[in-house]
């Protein structure tokens, strides 16, 4: 199961971070406000799902593993030519 949620994740991670948001506890307490995760919501879905993913399961350590991940996400998010369809 959480294998087919890290495929969702990287196809649909809206979808995905709602499930999370609604039916787990992974976003209780990591932020002070509802506007970073509203704003990760609506611009960088990818990179907030792997930011609550260090903050969780690697217990907030920022390593090189989760730091170079936490660039690919941001180059997803943001519609880097590295990833997805390349316009005419």
């Amino acid at each position: 199961m959480p294998c087919l949620l890290v495929v969702l994740a990287l196809f649909v991670p809206r979808v995905v971070l709602a499930v999370v948001w609604f039916f787990t506890d992974w976003f209780v307490g990591m932020f002070d406000s509802l506007l970073l995760p509203l704003l990760g919501f609506l611009f960088l879905p990818t990179t907030l799902l792997w930011y609550s993913v260090v903050v969780n399961v690697y217990d907030g350590v920022w390593g090189t593993l989760q730091i170079v991940v936490a660039v690919i996400t941001v180059l997803m998010d943001l519609g880097s030519p590295l990833f997805g369809k390349k316009g005419k």
